[in-house]
């Protein structure tokens, strides 16, 4: 379908909001192709560095506590170690690693039918009414494998929609809301709660030495986020982004198109000895992490630490938890008969992921540089600035910090990167006006979820385009950024709300947390 027919069917139903979004996706799509634009983004923080570091700047740079200086990368010192660097830089690129690892894993499980089979499964037992509301809290709970949800819940979304008859992009924007506009919404536990929480508590310590925070300080309330964001979720999906984008004609890749037929004899046979050997493997690591002296443990004895070797190999048991389920379903099935078979599943799935490691390159070269310039530092900083000099109430000021955090999201995308710059400055400050750590680091987490689906500069953004243009071949930046920014504006301001309800109520932040400081 033409985006002039979109927009005709899309706004007769939706009024001004479906024809603003239709102008953003217009407008967005005119952009280059994500590498390109990562290129061009390169070349203007070359440019913006060598105009900005003629300048001297007041703010104190938290890191270092010296007056905070922007880097001129276009001399030749810069630019030859930009050179030397390159292949590092790409090969270390962290979300490049992630992803290819985790799709080896998946994509042998979906060459041996594993995944269709479960799919198929889930779907002769599930309501076709509550899989938006399930995929949103699949997409939540998969932030205990950290990244992980992006390689898995985002592509699985659109295969679970597509099969139960509904457009695949709606399910890939449902779970690209779970997975990363809830990013702070989960009632279990992962290596982001302590990472955050060490990052506070130091912010909080340079005027406070003494100060100790609970890795778990605001658990009840991304526990109760998670039912808000499910709620929230659920209605703009069929609400506002199913309407408009059911009209959008399909011409990708259908192969995925999964069929709703009764599981056959040697199906049911193997996805049956499939998931035994998954809760096998479950269990073994159960029982090897749960002892105090496991080799899982950090120094410490955190499993959910960042720390945690447990945490750390995330990534390679979600491999793993893949692999040895899609090849005993593979042999038990019959779809499988050698070893060969396996390294096809894996190598299928490497060639589906030549784009993106395109604009991977591309997309680690602007990440690297950007940090490296010291400009998202400063841009960071002066937003903090301009919100202390203004001086608000309490309130004005935790919603503030919501609101610059999603301001910087959109060009900082590491949620540690960002707190890192941000805690030693907010922290301390609102610890001066009475407001807690806690409560602080509340409002941060906020503000970052609500605008990660929004952002191209995210280092997965790239990916969830990719896994649209599977089905619609056009899909650009703005096609993804219009389809989430409901998403997007519904969280930030519901959520902010939610945050000051729950303040208001008193409701405990989480374990050891108060709202004032001192508590």
């Amino acid at each position: 379908m033409s985006e002039q027919n979109l927009a005709e069917d899309s706004g007769t139903e939706g009024g001004v909001l479906a024809r603003a979004l239709d102008w953003i996706e217009r407008v967005g799509n005119k952009l280059p192709d994500p590498a390109l634009l990562f290129f061009a983004l390169l070349i203007v923080v070359w440019l913006l560095s060598a105009l900005m570091s003629q300048f001297s700047y007041d703010h104190v740079d938290p890191r270092s506590g010296e007056a905070i200086a922007v880097k001129n990368l276009l001399t030749g010192t810069a630019l030859t170690t930009f050179f030397a660097n390159m292949v590092s830089t790409f090969v270390q690129f962290h979300p490049l690693g992630v992803v290819l690892l985790a799709m080896l894993g998946i994509g042998v499980a979906d060459y041996t039918g594993f995944i269709k089979a479960g799919l198929r499964a889930l779907l002769n037992v599930t309501s076709q009414k509550l899989l938006t509301p399930m995929l949103l809290l699949i997409g939540i709970i998969s932030h205990s494998a950290v990244d992980a949800g992006y390689v898995l819940v985002i592509p699985l979304g659109a295969v679970i929609f597509q099969a139960a008859g509904r457009h695949p992009l709606v399910g890939i924007a449902v779970a690209f809301a779970g997975v990363s506009g809830g990013f702070s919404a989960n009632f279990v536990p992962s290596a982001l709660d302590p990472m955050l929480q060490g990052i506070s508590q130091a912010g909080g310590q340079l005027i406070d030495p003494n100060l100790t925070l609970n890795p778990l300080n605001n658990w009840f309330f991304t526990s109760a986020s998670t039912l808000l964001i499910i709620g929230l979720g659920w209605y703009i999906s069929e609400v506002l982004v199913e309407p408009r984008l059911k009209h959008l004609v399909q011409d990708g890749d259908l192969a995925d198109a999964s069929q709703m037929e009764a599981l056959t004899d040697a199906e049911r046979g193997g996805l049956t000895a499939a998931i035994v050997a998954m809760g096998v493997g479950v269990g073994l690591l159960m029982l090897t992490a749960f002892p105090e002296t496991s080799a899982w443990r950090a120094g410490d004895g955190q499993l959910a630490s960042s720390a945690a070797p447990l945490m750390k190999s995330i990534v390679p048991l979600i491999f793993l938890l893949f692999i040895i389920p899609g090849v005993v379903y593979g042999y038990v099935a019959g779809t499988v008969a050698n070893h060969r078979d396996i390294i096809a599943g894996m190598t299928q799935a490497m060639s589906g992921m030549g784009y993106y490691i395109v604009m991977a390159f591309f997309a680690a070269l602007f990440i690297a540089e950007f940090g490296r310039s010291n400009l998202g530092a400063l841009f960071a900083l002066q937003g903090a600035a301009w919100l202390e000099a203004a001086a608000m109430p309490a309130v004005f000021t935790v919603v503030g910090l919501v609101l610059i955090t999603g301001m910087i999201n959109l060009f900082v995308g590491s949620a540690s990167a960002k707190w890192a710059l941000l805690a030693p400055i907010f922290v301390p400050m609102l610890m001066q006006l009475g407001i807690s750590p806690d409560l602080t680091q509340a409002a941060y987490r906020v503000g970052d979820s609500s605008t990660n689906i929004i952002t191209p500069l995210m280092p997965y953004f790239p990916l969830v385009v990719v896994f649209c243009q599977r089905y619609v071949k056009s899909t650009g930046i703005g096609t993804v950024v219009a389809m989430m920014l409901p998403y997007s504006v519904g969280f930030l301001i519901v959520w902010s709300a939610f945050l000051v309800l729950y303040w208001t109520l008193g409701i405990p932040l989480g374990l050891g947390a108060s709202y004032t400081y001192p508590g």
